[in-house]
């Protein structure tokens, strides 16, 4: 089951015993992906019946984002990352979102319509973002979930919405400064860093 509630506002609702139960599963789901990794080429259907690949943007930095079109934590997400497109677009960073709702391939041209990001958003099957992400079958993901990749190519860090990395009021902040991070890294006389710390994990 597929959940894009605000971590604030569950965390009101929730029972101490039913927030062990998600900790449990968030923990989960981080053990289950390997940090850092070079990821498969990945290819998102656009709504024009076209396709963009992950590969196209070797050589930039890359935020995926994965969404729901009616979640308004995505729908929060996709503000954010279209400030940062327009920003750090010129240094060389590249957004990318993907719906992975059932009813994503239809539900895409209203959500496009009403945001109107500057990059690319088109749709997968749930499954093929799971595999993405690494993230067990099992266990229901809490939406929004996004993935950095750095110039080389590599998945540096990835979260999803239940994360305080996203959270509603430090969403923002903490997506941009990911995206400074990444960018400093690959910038002319950037020192650089090591592969130990890969990650806010």
């Amino acid at each position: 089951m597929l959940d894009c509630r605000w971590i604030a506002r569950k965390h009101r609702r929730q029972r101490p015993a039913a927030l062990l139960i998600l900790a449990a599963a968030a923990a989960l789901a981080l053990q289950a992906a390997n940090i850092p990794r070079k990821p498969p080429d990945f290819a998102i259907a656009l709504s024009n019946g076209k396709q963009t690949a992950l590969s196209r943007y070797q050589g930039k930095v890359v935020a995926l984002v994965f969404i729901l079109t009616t979640c308004p934590h995505c729908q929060g997400a996709v503000r954010c990352l279209t400030e940062d497109q327009n920003e750090f677009g010129p240094r060389g960073f590249q957004a990318l979102g993907s719906a992975i709702e059932d009813t994503a391939r239809t539900a895409l041209p209203g959500f496009l319509r009403q945001f109107n990001p500057p990059f690319p958003v088109g749709y997968n099957q749930l499954r093929a973002a799971l595999d993405f992400m690494q993230h067990p079958p099992m266990v229901g993901p809490r939406m929004p979930l996004i993935a950095f990749m750095d110039r080389q190519g590599i998945l540096r860090a990835q979260y999803e919405g239940q994360e305080p990395f996203l959270a509603q009021d430090q969403m923002a902040k903490n997506i941009r400064a990911k995206i400074v991070e990444l960018l400093d890294e690959g910038a002319p006389g950037a020192k650089k860093k090591a592969t130990g710390k890969v990650s806010d994990h």
